[in-house]
């Protein structure tokens, strides 16, 4: 009987350890009620045209969590990239096509649906697009995080 109470007594450690951490965090509560509360914004000019950005919770250009949704409008490409920290991405409306790798082939992406999720560690070279429709997607992580081009002539940010 004793070897099932150490789970319980593991649990309930994490739990105190994990609310004296929530009390030492010192971001506000965020509260977004429904779809339309949410703070779009123009997109960062590494982003595709087009693209909204709201950042919910969090700074991704500074240290710490933060949750952010970006919007792409129908027939938008990401070009290969990656990102300097993880990235778990979740998929709220449209479809996104994700693919792996430092080349763009569309042949061999994965198509996410509402619901779809994608985790990738740091450094992890991947492209995303839409096709034929607007598409939501959430995206969290830890800063500082940004795009880095595996081509950076791929980045629409660069001057022309």
């Amino acid at each position: 009987m004793r070897k099932h109470l150490w789970p319980i007594a593991a649990l309930a450690a994490a739990a105190a350890g994990g609310q004296g951490a929530a009390a030492q965090d010192a971001s506000p509560m965020v509260l977004v009620p429904g779809g339309a509360a949410v703070p779009w914004q123009a997109g960062p000019p590494d982003l595709p045209k087009g693209s909204q950005i709201a950042v919910l919770a969090g700074d991704p250009g500074k240290a710490g969590p933060f949750v952010l949704r970006v919007k792409f409008p129908p027939d938008t490409v990401v070009p290969p990239h990656r990102h300097a920290t993880a990235e778990n991405l979740t998929v709220l409306s449209g479809d996104i096509y994700h693919g792996m790798g430092e080349k763009l082939d569309k042949a061999h992406g994965d198509r996410l649906q509402p619901g779809g999720f994608v985790f990738l560690p740091g450094m992890m070279p991947h492209s995303v697009w839409t096709a034929g429709a607007e598409s939501v997607v959430q995206v969290t992580g830890t800063g500082p995080f940004g795009l880095l081009y595996v081509n950076p002539e791929d980045n629409p940010a660069k001057p022309r």
